[in-house]
């Protein structure tokens, strides 16, 4: 044999034979019904309506149902099934009112992992069948965003029971979201908090965070095994109303080097998009669509091609968790964004605020103040049409509490021109106005600036100097403060006179709505040169 063709020949055939002996995918075929499940069983049985034109995916392709409800898609040994649930009908939900929309095939279970995965599904069943549930859905509905409540454990979770669940049970919404971090890397906390959230009453749907994989996986594929087994798809949509819900896994896990530490990154994945495409590709332009992440969207390194299929949409947010501070961000072309208005991307207070720190409450709850200054805490989010409205609501407190001024207890009348009030407007953005008055003085624009909380600092430097003579330390000190994006300034009117005043700030925030707040200032009269000189002289008797 000729010696050139020779080395390249070797080579070749061994790789032939490497890759003969490696385990394939195996293609199959999974077939069933959408139905109209009447007598509420779950299971498809004579008799029962068959639902056509409803949407299936084995999370790259969709296909729609035929006339009889009927459908089909190729699937692998590790994929899932599921339904898109349609607006007016609902999925089945389990005990902890988590929805049950899909089928994980799965013939060998998931790999061997310190949380468990899911278990050996064996063969494919010969129908996966999909029920459905009519229900109203109007096109005015509220859903409650919860941003990384990130519990250790059952400590944790109880913090979670009284700091927001209790208040939330009974709420007029439609549904609810966990927007990644469920937990704090110990899946096995899943179970608690799944049943303490479900006392709300309502649908709960998930995101997968960073803090809910598989931290042993050797490669991102392997990284949902328990969040599969727990909540099903890393990624899917379903409909509610007007609006169209497109959830995605932005967690992209990789292992640079065999048998070293794995490490994520925002990404999406080319089977993600693939999905994406597909889903997008089918909702009318004219239909209001909510893309809901873990990692903010300007984090995702793939987000360009994303940006190209919503940009020229007109009605289309995003929302996201992740960094534990709130934020209204408008993406622009800085960032690539070539759609004719910016888009809107919500990154969402979190409900453990700094990760459950700082010095407990009355009910011996952390403070757990998020770095930019805003309380730990939900979002409410509401939908009229292709309307919508985002509401912050801080653990714990009235919803009016909307603000936090941070001004001295006392200053003198001669130097309130060099003193400054700050005010945290905790859902403000750049489109919003705050404005400041002092007793009788005029209201006056306070300006927007990106500073560190100045009322969040001295909380900090005072638990930080505390905590050092502790031992052992009682609570975890909060994070030092970032530059807050919703931080308003101004100094004091230098009219405003000697007594005991109201300062007060009133904001308008985005969609017209206003709110107001208020704090008590004294001032002080200037010092008089007379209060400077040497006593009089008694008079003699």
């Amino acid at each position: 044999m000729n010696s050139r063709i020779q080395v390249f020949l070797v080579p070749l055939i061994a790789l032939v034979l490497c890759l003969s002996q490696q385990p394939t995918a195996q293609a199959a075929t999974a077939r069933g019904v959408v139905f109209h499940d009447v007598n509420g069983n779950g299971r498809f049985e004579p008799g029962e309506p068959t639902l056509g034109k409803m949407r299936v995916s084995n999370g790259r392709q969709i296909t729609r149902t035929d006339a009889e409800g009927r459908y089909q898609l190729e699937v692998d040994d590790d994929d899932i099934v599921f339904v898109i649930k349609p607006s007016g009908w609902r999925t089945p939900l389990d005990e902890n009112h988590l929805p049950r929309f899909y089928y994980i095939h799965k013939p060998a279970g998931s790999p061997p992992s310190k949380f468990a995965g899911v278990a050996p599904t064996g063969p494919l069943p010969a129908a996966i069948n999909f029920p459905l549930y009519p229900q109203q859905e109007p096109e005015q509905f509220r859903a409650i965003l919860f941003g990384d409540p990130q519990p250790r454990n059952q400590k944790e979770v109880d913090y979670i029971a009284h700091d927001v669940v209790e208040e939330l049970v009974g709420a007029d919404a439609s549904f609810g979201v966990t927007l990644g971090d469920i937990v704090f890397d110990d899946l096995d906390v899943f179970t608690a908090l799944n049943k303490t959230v479900a006392l709300i009453g309502i649908p709960w749907y998930n995101v997968i965070g960073n803090h809910d994989i598989n931290l042993d996986a050797k490669n991102d594929a392997q990284s949902d095994e328990t969040f599969e087994r727990v909540y099903g798809p890393a990624y899917y949509s379903f409909d509610y109303g007007q609006v169209h819900c497109l959830v995605l896994d932005d967690i992209e896990w990789y292992v640079a080097q065999e048998g070293k530490k794995g490490t994520y990154r925002g990404g999406l994945g080319a089977e993600q998009m693939e999905f994406i495409r597909n889903d997008l590709q089918e909702i009318p332009e004219n239909q209001m669509v909510m893309l809901l992440m873990h990692i903010p969207l300007v984090n995702v390194r793939d987000r360009q091609e994303l940006y190209r299929l919503i940009e020229q949409r007109p009605f289309c947010i995003s929302v996201s968790g992740h960094t534990h501070h709130h934020e209204h961000r408008f993406i622009t072309k800085r960032d690539g964004w070539e759609g004719p208005q910016p888009h809107h991307h919500i990154i969402n207070v979190t409900v453990s605020g700094s990760w459950w720190s700082g010095a407990p409450d009355e009910r011996g709850i952390p403070h757990t103040t998020m770095a930019d200054g805003a309380p730990n805490g939900y979002s409410i989010i509401s939908f009229d049409g292709t309307k919508y409205q985002l509401d912050f609501k801080a653990a714990g407190r009235s919803a009016d509490y909307q603000m936090q001024i941070t001004a001295p207890e006392v200053v003198r009348v001669d130097q309130l021109a060099q003193t400054s009030a700050y005010v945290n407007v905790f859902n403000g953005s750049e489109r919003s106005k705050v404005e400041i008055q002092v007793g009788d003085t005029d209201w006056a624009v306070m300006k927007r600036v990106v500073e560190g909380d100045p009322g969040l600092q001295a909380v900090f430097e005072a638990e930080t100097a505390w905590l050092a003579t502790q031992s052992p330390k009682p609570f975890t000190v909060i994070k030092n403060p970032k530059g807050s994006t919703h931080l308003w300034k101004a100094a004091l009117p230098a009219s405003a006179t000697a007594g005991t005043h109201l300062i007060r700030v009133r904001t308008t925030d985005m969609h017209g709505r206003s709110y107001q707040a208020s704090r008590v200032l004294r001032v002080t009269p200037a010092p008089t040169s007379a209060a400077t000189a040497s006593p009089p002289t008694p008079a003699a008797p």
